[in-house]
């Protein structure tokens, strides 16, 4: 029996490919409750096959939020997840005791938990001096310029998302001060209590899953799925694994080849980078993806 009046939020964090989703549908249909994704590239309609979003008949088994929600258009800042999820959170606990966060973007797992933290104020001279900048001298300085100020961050930052980047470098410049500085300082009290599920698999596992994903995403249209988005290739939501670098083989910057097998690098240094962050951020308690009735055990003591 669940402690009365209590309300919990299942956490379910882990690298891409480690079975996230059938885990987190699993248990929405064991609790009988709705899944929130906090995969801050699954919101975007255009874009299904390069971030493995839930199929149809996934997505009908199990009410979900926050998949196809937005077009790659429209700016969504962790700020925007963190307030519609917590509103959707308050419509689903007005019936229900339990719900389910998914996904592997930790920033947004963490600001639905804990809140942002609490940032300087970046004035729009700063954003542009950093912007332009990023223009001009491109990707690698931005990881070069946080590597030198920001040692901290850079272990754990998606070292392929020039938003976060920039965004880290407009802090220093306003504040004079790293970005990893501000991290931690803006926890909040939220109405339910989260349990963190880590889904982790051995390494040698992890990247043959890795492997077999993006050969699913070739053979289920990938390459044409990335030339139809070509016309918003310059939108942030495009700056994604397995969308950067076909635009790459069809500006004609590298084969075909090297395109796919820079894909699975790219995949396999995410996750890398994503166990880092779960490793550093948060009470998880890891489970194998298979270990079902060791999870529903764990959930069954932790609830009481």
């Amino acid at each position: 029996m669940k402690k009365e009046g209590t309300k919990y939020l299942l956490v379910i964090g882990g690298a891409t490919a480690t079975g996230k989703t059938a885990l987190a549908i699993r248990l929405a249909q064991h609790f009988h409750t709705e899944i929130l994704s906090a995969d801050s590239r699954q919101f975007y309609r255009e874009m299904s096959i390069g971030t493995a979003k839930p199929t149809p008949t996934e997505l009908a088994q199990a009410p979900h939020h926050f998949i196809d929600s937005l077009s790659v258009t429209e700016e969504f800042s962790v700020g925007d997840f963190e307030r519609a999820a917590l509103d959707t959170l308050q419509r689903i606990y007005q019936e229900k005791d339990v719900a389910i966060l998914v996904g592997g973007s930790g920033l947004f797992l963490q600001a639905v938990c804990e809140g942002l933290d609490d940032f300087p104020e970046v004035t729009t001279e700063i954003k542009k001096q950093v912007s332009d900048a990023f223009l001009q001298n491109g990707l690698e300085w931005l990881q070069s310029e946080i590597q030198s100020i920001d040692p901290a961050y850079f272990a754990v930052v998606d070292r392929q998302n020039p938003a976060r980047l920039r965004r880290a470098l407009e802090v220093y410049y306003a504040s004079g001060l790293p970005y990893s500085a501000f991290l931690g300082k803006g926890k909040q009290q939220r109405s339910f209590t989260p349990i963190y599920l880590l889904l982790d698999v051995p390494r040698p596992e992890l990247y043959a899953r890795i492997e077999a994903r993006v050969d699913d995403m070739l053979a289920a249209g990938l390459e044409e799925e990335v030339r139809r988005l070509l016309p918003f290739r310059h939108v942030t939501a495009l700056r994604t694994v397995g969308y950067e670098e076909f635009f790459d083989y069809f500006d004609g910057k590298c084969s075909y080849r090297e395109a796919v097998d820079k894909i699975k690098q790219h995949s396999r240094n995410y996750a890398k980078r994503q166990a880092t962050w779960f490793r550093k951020h948060g009470n998880w308690q890891a489970f194998h993806p298979g270990d079902w009735a060791e999870i529903v055990s764990f959930l069954e003591k932790t609830m009481g």
